[in-house]
């Protein structure tokens, strides 16, 4: 049996949530369905927004592409066990 809730949200929100939920090939019905579905069996609500690095992983990134530019790193691996031997595992 399906119910009806009525919401008002901010015009740009719902327009970008729509948007999104497309991107993903979804309805935006669907997302909101599926997130109280998630809050009903588990009585959680995760909220995120896309990850900042911080200047210290910027750091790391960068000194990871440097090196895979000189030739310094290795792989890649088409098997886990290459991999492994490679490492001397």
């Amino acid at each position: 049996m399906k119910t009806q809730v009525n919401i008002k949200i901010d015009k740009d929100v719902k327009e970008e949530a729509n948007k999104r939920a497309k991107d993903l090939g979804l309805s935006l019905s669907s997302v909101v369905n599926a997130t109280l579905k998630q809050f009903a069996r588990s009585g959680e609500l995760e909220l995120s927004s896309n990850p900042i690095m911080t200047s210290q992983l910027e750091d790391v990134v960068i000194e990871a592409r440097k090196e895979y530019e000189l030739g310094k790193t290795s792989g890649p691996f088409d098997k886990s066990t290459d991999l492994i031997k490679h490492l001397g595992i």
